[in-house]
């Protein structure tokens, strides 16, 4: 008998360590495809936007490779945080699905803000602007909530980055900006590459 209610004693908390807490997300496939983004479509737009461009690029190349990087990150994201929400359920399972909708609002209402904005000053070359850095504060202020909730602060720390570099940014103009958001954008998701791996290692 005593050595039969030993076993469990000794292999619970292994077994209980191993196990991911409910809502635990791994974002590493994420913060590779937005950096990405990041880096080749506002490092495209910086090289070939100012009046004294450094390539002649298609105007259209860095806005698709900017998009196609963020539509792969928010696929993968979005998988990412389904597989994690499988374990979690009431209020953690409600917070999950409310972040979730969070990124639709949060980008809806920057669409009607630019949009509306460039029009009533009549500058449509505003949208050029503030559609990047727009895009980043909003990322940014989501990661932020993201990372509260789920008491995860390198994506916290990740958040407050974006929103504070991006909205920066916008004191240097074109093609200022664009390096500013390449560079410290896809920068600080490189790291938060390396340090996410740590993470999910020790828990």
């Amino acid at each position: 008998m005593p050595l039969a209610t030993a076993v469990p004693q000794v292999t619970a908390p292994n077994a209980a360590s191993a196990m991911r807490s409910p809502g635990d997300v791994d974002n590493r496939a994420t913060y590779i495809s937005f950096g990405l983004a990041y880096v080749f479509g506002h490092g495209s737009a910086a090289l070939s936007k100012g009046t004294g461009p450094l390539l002649d690029l298609p105007s259209w190349l860095p806005m698709t490779l900017l998009g196609a990087g963020l539509a792969a990150g928010t696929v993968v994201a979005t998988r990412a945080a389904l597989r994690a929400q499988r374990g979690a359920t009431g209020p953690d399972l409600l917070s999950g699905k409310l972040l979730g909708a969070s990124w639709l609002i949060a980008f809806a209402a920057l669409f009607l803000t630019i949009t509306g904005l460039a029009s009533a000053v009549e500058m449509p070359d505003l949208q050029d602007m503030l559609w990047p850095t727009g895009s980043g504060l909003i990322v940014g202020l989501l990661y932020v909530s993201e990372g509260a909730a789920r008491r995860n602060v390198l994506h916290y720390g990740l958040g407050v980055w974006l929103a504070l570099t991006s909205t920066a940014a916008l004191f240097l103009g074109t093609p200022g900006l664009y390096w500013v958001l390449a560079i410290a954008g896809g920068g600080a998701y490189a790291v938060a590459t390396v340090l996410e791996r740590r993470r999910l290692a020790v828990r």
